[in-house]
């Protein structure tokens, strides 16, 4: 059995996978891992006049309250929702409220991500304690995540106990001075309140953090002045209007420089030869960075140094095949057509239904989709006296300290990361290239150091979500009723390359190397139809295309949306039932996805998905949440815009429905990129298309009008900002057939074309 020995920290070199080693009973993990601390102190700074009160609270002597945030701002609002379920338990005022993001600390681990990224690593352990292992794992790594839209499921408990834990120990402190019990005193608006007397919460918080928590905490009841469920202003945008607000360029520091970056074609590459006479003419330059796999030039600003970096010329050389569209085609037709799929959901005797049987099929293809984030990779960096610093956008702060501690051989501790707002993520900002580049850069000049990929090579080096092929198969039966169901998907798995890449530093190439013949059930997210079925299997058939891939907004439920609902609008074609109608009759064991369909198709003026309509209609659920969208296209030509899209959804309880809708709403967009672009060809190791103008990405003009329905609901809060992608794609590939007659069946809908 591996032991583990006690530690206030990880053991150097300890991977989740020799956890596992030897052994195989659980009993063995559970008795190593009690020897590991159980409980961690908040690490927050406190600046002058500020009261630390608990990992998620300070409380200033000025009466601001400070509420400290572990998630990374990616213009989803975060910033703002957790704030508010915790002013609203504490009854703060509102206008008092500020956020800083957290320091690293196991106390803000994100295990509600950590389960869904790990579960299935952790063969050894059964039931709970298999949950108990993979939460203190996570835990223990200080896996901080954002992603997956697990923010307010994950952490909505811990604000509001939070807020609760505060507001007890203000009302102590003011029950002490008026000598009555504390539970006869209320906060609201930022004051404790007892009758006619108040005290502000900043007089009292340093009094307050001398007294204890109660074991059990008594939660505020509901009422009518409940901040959560109201449409309060987001904290962050008035920073982000006056041009307030950091991001990692935005960041000057004593006598910094700038630098920018080129790697090569996608693969397995190597810098070899650059032209330093022409470089150093440029006005501005300062000094050639050369690494094994990269070239940099720092310069007194970026122009000078993407500049010079043009006329370097870096030449490189690529082991192995150049990436192109025609192998990562028949790789994945050739893996469909083996043997080494894995079976993860098998329902029903699929088989002897199947056997002999009129079976309807159909096959789908999705091309890779780049993320396009706003704000390219960046980071800034200062290295000295063996210690970094690193202003960064990250959606995982640990590994990224990890990785460059790797990179520059410090230990962990001697690297600071401070968090800074990102424009835009979807997933890319997970990884943290751009700071170890920028670290080494800065270690390499013995300055500050600025690292801003240009936008050819945040696409170059984009990790796309997969593309994949997948072929479904059905047999229907009496009524239209689905009997068996039948989807096979070949896909690169996207987790396993990202987990390698993040978590254990390995590049690319490698990551997706090792795991090119390693099924997992993140790739068929979302596979699992909604719909009452007799029979259904499910397989994933591993790939490694040559092309690195990663997460990506809606992640698989995106292109299973996509297989799902055109096989399904296939399969009512083939009933001869109208497509609503075909769903809602398989949906009586979902009824808020049943509910979001109606509502859909009443708000939408539904017509049926007749012929020459342009209308189309897809649904799915994820994360807790369910949406139906209608779609009205219209294709002239190679254009294809939308004049309309209604989408009814169901998240549960929602704390800001405003943020909510900006989410949906963005959702709904990205959804249209994808159907619509968002994806460009690749030749000889290089994408064809490297600006925005060139990737066929939506704009105003080919987006017509809006319509986002909340179905009101007192179940718990569900993903908000992953939800509004997946439907859009299927609904204009149905609404497509219903004026061409033509079946859709890849993404981008019109392909090259």
């Amino acid at each position: 059995m591996t032991r583990v020995r006690a530690s206030e920290e990880q053991p150097a070199g300890l991977s989740r996978r020799q956890i596992l080693i030897g052994g195989g009973a659980s009993a063995g993990l559970l008795v190593a891992w009690a020897l590991w601390p159980r409980s961690y102190a908040p690490n927050l700074n406190a600046a002058e006049g500020e009261q630390v009160m608990n990992g998620f609270l300070k409380i200033g002597r000025d009466g601001q309250v400070v509420v400290v945030v572990p998630q990374a701002e990616l213009g989803q609002g975060v910033y703002t929702l957790l704030p508010q379920i915790l002013v609203d338990e504490l009854g703060a005022d509102w206008r008092t409220v500020a956020v800083q993001p957290a320091p690293i600390n196991p106390i803000y681990a994100n295990t509600l991500l950590a389960g869904q990224w790990l579960g299935e690593e952790m063969p050894t352990l059964i039931g709970k304690a298999g949950d108990w292992a993979v939460r203190q794992y996570a835990i223990r790594n200080n896996m901080m995540l954002t992603g997956g839209s697990t923010s307010v499921r994950m952490f909505a408990g811990s604000y509001r106990e939070a807020g609760a834990a505060a507001r007890i120990l203000l009302c102590k402190a003011a029950a002490a001075r008026w000598d009555v019990d504390w539970e006869a005193c209320e906060t609201k608006d930022g004051f404790v309140i007892l009758g006619d007397q108040r005290l502000r919460f900043g007089e009292l918080a340093a009094e307050a953090a001398e007294y204890d928590v109660p074991q059990d905490l008594p939660l505020r009841p509901k009422s009518e002045d409940d901040l959560v469920g109201r449409d309060l202003p987001r904290l962050d945008v008035p920073s982000k209007i006056d041009g307030s607000a950091n991001y990692a360029a935005d960041i000057r520091l004593p006598d910094m420089v700038y630098a920018s970056i080129r790697q090569g074609p996608i693969g397995n590459v190597r810098l070899k030869s650059v032209n330093e006479a022409e470089a150093k003419k440029v006005a501005g330059f300062l000094k050639i960075i050369r690494h094994e796999r990269w070239v940099a030039v720092t310069g007194t600003n970026w122009w000078a140094a993407n500049k010079a970096l043009d006329l370097l010329d870096p030449l490189f050389t690529v082991e192995g095949r150049l990436i192109d569209n025609s192998f990562i085609s028949q790789s994945l037709e050739a893996a469909l057509d083996g043997a080494q799929g894995e079976r993860f959901v098998h329902e029903g005797d699929l088989e002897s239904i199947f056997a002999g049987a009129q079976i309807a099929a159909s096959e789908y293809q999705v091309a890779p989709a780049l993320h396009l984030a706003m704000e390219p990779m960046a980071a800034t960096a200062r290295v000295h006296e063996g210690e970094a610093e690193l202003w960064l956008p990250s959606q995982a702060p640990a590994f990224a300290r990890a990785a460059v501690a790797r990179a520059l051989g410090l230990a962990e501790s001697s690297v600071v990361i401070y968090p800074m707002l990102a424009g835009g993520s979807f997933g890319r900002k997970m990884e943290a290239d751009a700071a170890v580049q920028a670290a080494i850069i800065a270690q390499e000049m013995n300055r500050p150091v600025q690292l801003l990929w240009s936008r050819a090579e945040d696409i170059i080096h984009d990790r796309p979500r997969p593309p994949a092929h997948a072929r479904l198969e059905a047999k229907l039966g009496r009524g239209g009723f689905i009997e068996g169901w039948s989807a096979k998907i070949a896909v690169p798995s996207a987790l396993s390359e990202l987990w390698k890449r993040v978590a254990d530093g390995v590049l690319p190439h490698e990551a997706r190397e090792s795991t090119g013949a390693t099924a997992e059930r993140a790739a068929i997210s979302g596979l699992v139809p909604p719909y009452h079925m007799g029979a259904l299997a499910i397989d994933h058939y591993p790939v490694d295309v040559g092309l690195p891939s990663g997460l990506w907004r809606g992640n698989a439920d995106h292109y299973a949306a996509f297989f799902n609902e055109c096989f399904v609008d296939e399969l009512a074609k083939i009933a001869g039932i109208e497509p609503m109608s075909f769903r809602m009759q398989m949906l009586g064991g979902h009824p808020r996805l049943a509910h979001c369909l109606s509502t859909a198709a009443a708000l939408g003026g539904w017509q049926g998905g007749i012929a020459g309509s342009g209308q189309g209609i897809a649904c799915h659920s994820m994360g807790g949440s369910h949406i139906a969208v209608v779609v009205e296209a219209n294709l002239k030509g190679n254009k294809l815009s939308v004049g309309r899209m209604v989408a009814a959804v169901d998240c549960g309880t929602l704390v800001n429905p405003d943020i909510a809708r900006q989410q949906i709403e963005g959702g709904l967009i990205f959804g249209l990129a994808s159907a619509m672009g968002a994806t460009t060809p690749y030749r000889r190791g290089m994408p064809r298309k490297m600006r925005l103008g060139d990737l066929k990405l939506p704009l105003l003009a080919d987006v017509g009008d809006i319509t986002v329905e909340f179905i009101r609901s007192r179940e718990e809060a569900g993903g908000v900002g992953e939800i509004g992608v997946p439907a859009v794609a299927p609904a204009m590939a149905n609404a497509l057939f219903t004026i061409t007659g033509e079946r859709f069946r890849t993404l981008p809908l019109l392909g090259e074309r």
